[in-house]
């Protein structure tokens, strides 16, 4: 049994495949969603869920919540006396999960799928993992929560789908994903999103707008301001969860018996979320635009994150996109519906008809470089993209250097992940040095070539095509290492792919029909076939698959063309 897990920043749930369809698992409380919440007690007894949450108001400094933006990072965060990584917190909410799904099966799940955010970056990603290693789980797989939510929506609808962009606004993230469905085949198409927006942060901007009007006396600034600030979240989502249903609600909390109310409109909402509604823009234009999309040819604007219920986010949406959004997926539910799928077709479960996911490297994957001034300096650690974002994985390209210094002995390029200029703004995921042979600079290339498989598996090839010197580095997860046959199969399906483009014998053969007609024909007519020719070995060093596949139909196309007007 491969368990679904969507780990959310503020709620989380899981589910299963039955053989027939995904279903939700209730909690100890039968809820199905569980809040992503820890507390401890003065005993040191660890609460997790509701029961945590409802302890975050009334004692100080012993719950936490939306830990998962911290995933990744060294941050600690306090618990009573202790101390815990944002990991380590999550696991406490991962095994809770697990704790559920053996309470209503009877057996104690150990392997699962668990969602991510589009937008979380390597060590965001390993982090993860090893959430559901502490928790006594291994990891079949990480799946991206748009791609799970299309997942659920396709296999929902049963039918083939023209691109739709899916629209994932959570508690703490947000992403952004535009995909197409068809022939058994899920296909990514762009990703983008911003891992420090959701509905916590609308709860922070009405909190932030009322405050001063709730509390005039200033009641709150004489508690613990980490209590305080509990207090006025809590009534804050309280509020903007009621705003979804009505036009005006109450923000109400009580400090020191003494309570403290005042009326909110959604007018009050929407001006204090004025500033995050416009950062939603942003992600949607960078998919729309990485994907070659534009929102006349999207065939639904999918809702997907607890924070989509809002009519503020979904108003916004409507001007954004000039149509009505598609509800008909559950926002809570949706995620973790679409990884209990994907569990269940890692598993083979005969109730589900064959379904492929082809996904998009989320980060820019490249090196650093070292480039002349032109005063006679040199400018390092600049960041030179190899495989881009949202490009389709599995994929490898290759990227040619050149030497900096007469009689160097040896190059080291550091392996980065991200979107910044300077390789200072991105992740860096290590390093690769090689010797290369003392010539004058300039001399002497270095063949640098990258391959990514949609589980994460980043193999770096290094080579000096003058001596034949070369250097492979693999960056995997450690959980993967632990597991050598599925490695070296991984590692072989991507060496299948490290054929440059136009040493592909079917290109090779267009290119040589082309080449051939440009020779039987004369004036204006050789000079279009030359243009022809031109444009498709730029479409071969793109390393673009889709553009060459493009490319390649178009010059075909254009071949049999001429052919046909060709007299016997």
């Amino acid at each position: 049994m491969i368990i679904g897990i969507d780990l959310g920043t503020t709620n989380s749930a899981v589910a299963l495949w039955d053989g027939e369809a995904a279903q939700l698992v209730p909690n100890a409380l039968g809820q199905m969603l569980t809040p992503s919440a820890v507390s401890v007690l003065p005993d040191g007894t660890t609460l997790v869920g509701q029961a945590a949450l409802e302890r975050m108001a009334a004692k100080d400094a012993v719950t936490q919540l939306s830990f998962k933006r911290y995933m990744g990072t060294d941050h600690k965060l306090k618990l009573g006396r202790n101390t815990f990584s944002a990991e380590e917190l999550s696991a406490l909410v991962l095994a809770s999960l697990r704790d559920d799904v053996a309470a209503q099966t009877g057996t104690v799940p150990t392997e699962a799928v668990i969602t991510v955010p589009a937008y979380f970056n390597d060590k965001q990603r390993k982090a993860t993992r090893r959430a559901g290693e502490l928790a006594g789980l291994s990891v079949r797989r990480l799946i991206n929560e748009p791609t799970a939510a299309a997942l659920a929506f396709g296999l929902a609808s049963r039918g083939e789908h023209e691109p739709f962009l899916v629209f994932d606004l959570g508690g703490g993230t947000f992403d952004v994903s535009i995909v197409e469905m068809f022939a058994g085949i899920v296909e990514v198409r762009a990703s983008a999103g911003d891992n420090r927006l959701g509905g916590d942060d609308f709860n922070a901007a009405l909190a932030g707008a009322v405050r001063a009007r709730l509390d005039p006396d200033g009641l709150l600034d004489r508690l613990n301001p980490e209590h305080a600030r509990a207090l006025l979240l809590q009534a804050a989502e309280r509020t903007r969860r009621a705003l979804s249903d009505t036009g005006e609600a109450e923000l109400a909390l009580t400090v020191a018996e003494q309570r403290l109310a005042t009326r909110v409109s959604a007018a009050d909402l929407e001006t204090a979320a004025e500033p995050l509604l416009r950062r939603l823009r942003d992600p949607v234009v960078r998919a729309l635009r990485d994907s070659q999309i534009d929102t006349a040819s999207l065939s639904e604007v999918v809702l997907v994150g607890g924070a989509t219920r809002m009519p503020v986010v979904r108003k916004a949406i409507t001007r954004l996109f000039g149509r009505f959004p598609n509800s008909t997926v559950h926002p809570d539910h949706a995620v973790a519906l679409g990884a209990a799928i994907q569990g269940g077709l890692i598993a083979r479960d005969g109730g589900l008809d064959e379904v492929r996911i082809t996904d998009v490297c989320p980060f820019t994957l490249g090196v650093d470089r070292s480039e002349r001034d032109g005063r006679g300096g040199i400018v390092s650690g600049l960041f030179t993209p190899i495989i881009e974002r949202n490009t389709p994985v599995p994929v490898s390209r290759v990227h040619y250097f050149q030497t900096m210094g007469d009689n160097q002995r040896r190059v080291e390029f550091g392996i980065y992940q991200g979107e910044a200029r300077e390789v200072s703004g991105n992740v860096r995921l290590g390093a690769v040095d090689i010797a290369v042979p003392p010539r004058p600079a300039g001399d002497v290339q270095v063949d640098v070539r990258f391959s990514y498989d949609s589980s994460g598996l980043l193999e770096v090839d290094v080579s000096i095509p003058l001596t034949g010197e070369s250097r492979n580095v693999v960056f995997v997860d450690e959980e993967d290492r632990k597991d050598d046959a599925e490695l070296d199969r991984r590692r072989r399906a991507l060496a299948a792919l490290k054929v440059h483009p136009r040493e592909d014998a079917g290109n090779q053969a267009l290119l040589a029909r082309a080449e051939r007609m440009w020779e039987d024909h004369l004036g204006d007519v050789r000079t279009v076939i030359g243009q022809w020719i031109i444009a498709f070995q730029s479409a071969l060093e793109s390393q673009d698959h889709r553009a060459i596949a493009q490319a390649h139909a178009d010059l075909a196309a254009r071949l049999d063309s001429l052919d046909a007007e060709m007299p016997l």
